[in-house]
Parts: C-alpha cells; structure tokens; sequence
C-alpha cells in the first residue's frame, strides 16, 4: 500500500484544475474542494472561453456546479477560494464584467451572486481584505497569469500613478489604491536603468494577521528578453513600503508568519535558494540549502513545521516531484513523482500547485500524469505518525 494515497477528485468530459498553491481551495471541514472545469486543454485561454466553477464533495465524489466565469488562466485559475468568514458557504472568485475584471461573491446555499469590486490577487486569512492587481496589464508583460479580453486602460504607460496594488474591504466592497506604479518607479530609478521599460506588478500576498503584505515588482531591461524582480512588503493603507533583499530573481514565496517570509531568490553571494527573511530587520538566512535545490510552490502546514512545495519537469524524465521538508527535523520527504508531458509546456503548462487541507493531514494538486487535467487528493497523514 502507498504510504501516500492519491486519487482523482474530478472525472468526466471537461478538464479540471484549480490554479494557485495560496489560495483556499479546501473548505473549513476538508470535505469540498474548489474547481474549474473546461472542454479544452492544448491552448491558451480566449476572450471567448467561459469556465465551470465547481466543488467536489470528497465524501461521495459528487461534483457540484456552482458558476461560470470568463476571468481565468492555467496558472493561477480564477483565484477561487473559499470566503475565510464562511469556509463552508461563501466562494470568492474572478469574473468579466464588460471591460473589468471583478471579485463575484457566491453563497453555495442559495447560489446567489454579486459583484464585489475589482478583481482580487489575494483574499486574507482573516477575511477582512483581499489584494487587487490589473490584470489587463499582466496579460500583455506576464502571458498566463493575467486575463484574456479586458483592456489597459493605462497599456501605453510605462508606470502610471493610477495603477498599482489595490485594497478591496471584503465587507463593504469599499476599494482603493494601495501602492501605485509611480512609486515603485521612483524607488527603482534611484539604483536601477530602467530607461521605458514598462512595469508590472505580480504575486501579492497577504501575511496571516493581514498587517502587511507582500508584492512583486517587474521590468523588463531595454535589449532583454527576461525581467526582473524585485520584492516589496507595505501596510495596507500603502504606507511603509520597504524594498527586500534580493538580486533581481524572486520567484515563489509564503509568509510563515506576520514577520517571516519564505522565498525562492538570490542573495549576494549565496546564490539562488529559499530564504527566510526577517521584512523587519532583512537579515536572511537560507532554508535547507543543501536539499530544496530548485525553485516550487512553497507553503507552510498550518503550525508551521512542514514546508510543502514541487518542482517543474526533470529534463531528464519530464517528473515533477512531490516533496515536504520537516523543518523541526531538517528532513526532506518525496511524497510522490507525476509525469508532464511535453505537450503541456510554456504557457499551458499544468504546475503541481500542492494546496493543504485545513487539518494538514490532506494535500490537493493540479496535474495531467495520466494526459488529461485533473485535480487530485493525496492522504498525507502518515507524516503526523
């Protein structure tokens, strides 16, 4: 018997998956798990596309429908997640309205919906707030991770002051903007050529008692094909905004506390790990450096002791592996290995995004090992012993 079980949660004609490794897709029991559903699988998505949102009730494997939305993408799906102040009732998930990209709100109950306000990147774990990107603009600088039909209103502007990170109150729908392009241009320009280049903001997270949260900036250099990174941290009302140690690569990451996060980056001559690093006083020190060796989806079980996270496809065998490191007993544990074919590369790709349930006794992952987008359920209780 396997000590680490999978099985498929999603079946029929449509293809599954669930997108980001951040967001809840599990709800508050661990009996329903969130979904989207589509007839194809070989492109990206079109203005045109709609997708099924849906729930599987992991007890009787019965799949609920729930809503439609014309706001998704392979990487990061709809940015479904269950409403943190009603985990077994309320989802939260991106919508096209017109030209916008919108937060709908949904009772699962009485199947009611309506529309919050801008679309969301991140909903805090105390419900309260949720993060706000344009996703107009990620389309055309970060192809995957933003939403097909809307348009820039601001597409022609290298940095404009009315775009940026925006604040979403989940409780009135009141919004505003948070940290602008302008100023993060302006903290750049001081040490950084940035000549035209158009910024783009990326990955905005949340810490758990939703006083700060953390954000990407993104450029590309005159004359490159890649960009740049760098990682900021600010309070919700946009004050304090601090830029955070690293050499131009950040990648994945999660908070571990209000405090801490959790990396993948460059540091100075330490090269590219996954760092814990203190948004406070930035001293860093690199986390399991000798056994996390390539970039994942990293996140913390809920008491903080695992580290859950996945690789992309070996060259070698095209298997993406599995794994959660014990930080309490430095250890590192392959829970499994699933093979990506080669069809499913660039931006169709179908990431792992390892998800834990509540009770952390339970992972869901997107993946296509057997040829067709599935979202599965892998038993990882034995860790707890």
């Amino acid at each position: 018997m396997d000590r680490f079980p999978v099985r498929a949660v999603t079946c029929g004609s449509l293809y599954h998956w669930f997108g980001y490794y951040d967001m809840l897709c599990f709800d508050a029991e661990g009996r329903r798990v969130l979904h989207l559903g589509v007839d194809f699988q070989d492109r990206p998505p079109r203005a045109e596309d709609t997708a099924l949102i849906g729930l599987t009730d992991l007890a009787s494997d019965v799949m609920v429908p729930l809503a439609r939305t014309r706001a998704f993408n392979w990487q990061q799906g709809a940015m479904l997640s269950w409403h943190p102040q009603a985990p077994s009732r309320v989802v939260l998930y991106n919508d096209r309205v017109g030209n916008a990209c919108r937060t709908m709100i949904l009772d699962v109950e009485t199947m009611q919906t309506r529309d919050l306000g801008p679309a969301h990147s991140d909903v805090g774990l105390k419900g309260e707030l949720a993060l706000t990107l344009n996703y107009a603009r990620i389309a055309t600088t970060r192809p995957g991770y933003g939403y097909a039909g809307p348009s820039d209103p601001w597409a022609d502007e290298p940095h404009p002051e009315g775009d940026g990170v925006g604040l979403l109150d989940l409780s009135t729908g009141r919004w505003r903007l948070s940290v602008s392009l302008g100023q993060v241009y302006e903290d750049l320009a001081a040490d950084h050529d940035l000549g035209d280049a158009k910024l783009w903001l990326n990955h905005a997270l949340l810490n758990p008692s939703e006083t700060r949260y953390v954000f990407l900036a993104r450029w590309r250099p005159p004359g490159s094909q890649g960009w740049r990174t760098v990682m900021y941290t600010a309070a919700p009302d946009g004050s304090d905004v601090r830029r955070v140690p690293g050499e131009g690569m950040v990648s994945h990451l999660d908070w571990r506390d209000d405090d801490h996060l959790l990396a993948w980056t460059s540091m100075e001559g330490q090269g590219a790990h996954f760092y814990l690093v203190d948004t406070a006083s930035h001293a860093y020190e690199p986390v399991a450096p000798d056994q996390l060796l390539v970039d994942g989806h990293c996140s913390y079980s809920h008491d903080g002791r695992y580290i859950l996270t996945d690789t992309y496809p070996d060259p070698r065998d095209r298997q993406r592996t599995l794994m959660v490191y014990d930080t309490r007993n430095d250890q590192v544990t392959v829970l499994g290995r699933f093979l990506a074919p080669e069809a499913f590369d660039g931006e169709i790709r179908c990431d792992l995004h390892p998800r834990w349930s509540p009770d952390d006794r339970q992972i869901c992952f997107d993946s296509v090992h057997e040829g067709h987008r599935r979202v599965y359920l892998m038993d990882v209780s034995s860790l707890w012993g």
